[in-house]
């Protein structure tokens, strides 16, 4: 824990926890920014190199505590433990956990030690495209991971209103700051700019290109996306689908017969993981997120940033990532034939396209620039950390007035 003391000690110390490495993407910037506002920084995750140079290049402390995604019983109750171990001895001031798995441990952990500011970061609800005894489940552990924490804050309007209305917290613990969205966006790394990405990806200039930016998995969409994009190719039969992005395997992975067909699809590019997103968005025509599930799509307002018009659904979280018909189109999940007109408009219609692109740019840079959300989420947690120092000065009168009528009682 030495290195616990990377800024002064009487700075209040800021938790930061997610369940798996690849999730430290999410994370960028948020680290330094809680460290610029004055507070000591550690961050918690299972092991992996992308945690560890995040909490590197941050200026925060990375503690590796293994976390299992799926449900596993007997490896998250360790898990719980080694949780409530490490923040019994670091003795944070605030502890904020997201992702599903490091949601519920986390924060059971954090009100087990009496963490004076507990948040929980919602970023979508896992529970949303699931079934049965899974959903019951996973709609439970949401609850209790709720009901650990002071604050369920909430990446978009559309979660907090799903939230509260499917009974996981109760409305006064849910909250959205600005208008949303993680960590925003840097819009000087994502902005319009030359395409260098086209020939090195075997791609004239002159092709339509549709891209995606993300998990390959079901439950982003990604079955209906090359159904839709099968479609279109009647129509527009020489265009690209860019897929930049990775085969997760994660419960709603792709089955071996999907993958195998996209990888061996002639129109089909896949890049794998890439560490920077942001030249492929200058490749790319327009964006498709058609997602099943989110909370606030941080890839649809990278596109945006870089002047493309957005294709998503009206899933929980997506639809507030953008203004219908002025900086891109909604559709239905699932509906592949809607999602193939939206692309085939677009396409045929540069003008409208690239007007809605220009919007979107606007839009992004007028209200989710990083340095404003992150601003406004540090300038939140100090409250939230005033509120709690309020709370404990409130507590200890009462507990010593309890203290006196206790002792009176005895003496009686």
């Amino acid at each position: 824990m030495g290195k616990l003391g990377s800024g002064p000690l009487d700075q209040p110390l800021a938790v930061v926890g997610i369940t798996h490495p690849q999730s430290c993407i999410i994370l960028r910037g948020r680290l330094r920014a809680l460290k610029e506002a004055g507070f000591r920084v550690v961050l918690i995750c299972s092991s992996g190199a992308m945690a560890d140079d995040l909490a590197s290049h941050e200026g925060a402390l990375f503690l590796s505590i293994p976390m299992q995604r799926t449900i596993a019983p007997l490896a998250d109750m360790v898990s719980v433990f080694r949780l409530w171990r490490v923040l019994r001895e670091l003795s944070p001031a605030l502890t904020e956990f997201s992702t599903p798995k490091a949601g519920l441990l986390g924060n059971i952990a954090a009100w087990l030690c009496g963490v004076p500011a507990r948040v929980y970061f919602l970023r979508g609800l896992r529970f949303e495209t699931s079934r049965g005894l899974q959903r019951i489940l996973l709609k439970a552990m949401e609850r209790l991971a709720a009901a650990c924490a002071h604050v369920v804050l909430c990446n978009s309007e559309s979660l907090r209103r799903q939230v509260c209305s499917l009974g996981i917290a109760p409305e006064g613990k849910l909250r959205v700051i600005g208008c949303g969205s993680s960590n925003g966006v840097d819009t000087v790394r994502f902005a319009p700019g030359p395409d260098r990405m086209r020939p090195q990806l075997g791609i004239t200039a002159e092709v339509p290109v549709v891209g995606y930016v993300g998990r390959l998995t079901q439950d982003k969409g990604i079955p209906d996306l090359v159904e839709a994009f099968n479609q279109l190719l009647a129509f527009l039969p020489h265009t690209r689908l860019l897929l930049v992005g990775w085969f997760d395997e994660s419960e709603d992975a792709l089955s071996v017969f999907q993958r195998a067909k996209i990888e061996a699809h002639p129109r089909i590019v896949c890049t794998g993981f890439v560490p920077d997103t942001a030249p492929y968005y200058r490749a790319m025509d327009l964006l498709v997120l058609p997602t099943w599930r989110e909370g606030f799509p941080n890839v649809a307002l990278e596109a945006a940033a870089s002047g493309l018009p957005v294709i998503t659904t009206l899933s929980t979280g997506a639809r507030d990532a953008v203004l219908s018909g002025v900086t891109g189109l909604r559709v239905p999940p699932g509906d592949a034939f809607t999602l193939s007109e939206a692309m085939l408009i677009l396409l045929q219609h540069p003008g409208p396209r690239l007007a809605m692109g220009r919007a979107a740019r606007h839009w992004v840079t007028q209200q989710f620039m990083k340095r404003r959300v992150l601003g406004n989420t540090t300038t939140f947690y100090k409250q939230l950390l005033r509120d709690a120092e309020e709370r404990e000065a409130a507590r200890q009168p009462a507990a010593m007035e309890s203290e006196v009528k206790d002792a009176a009682a005895v003496a009686d």
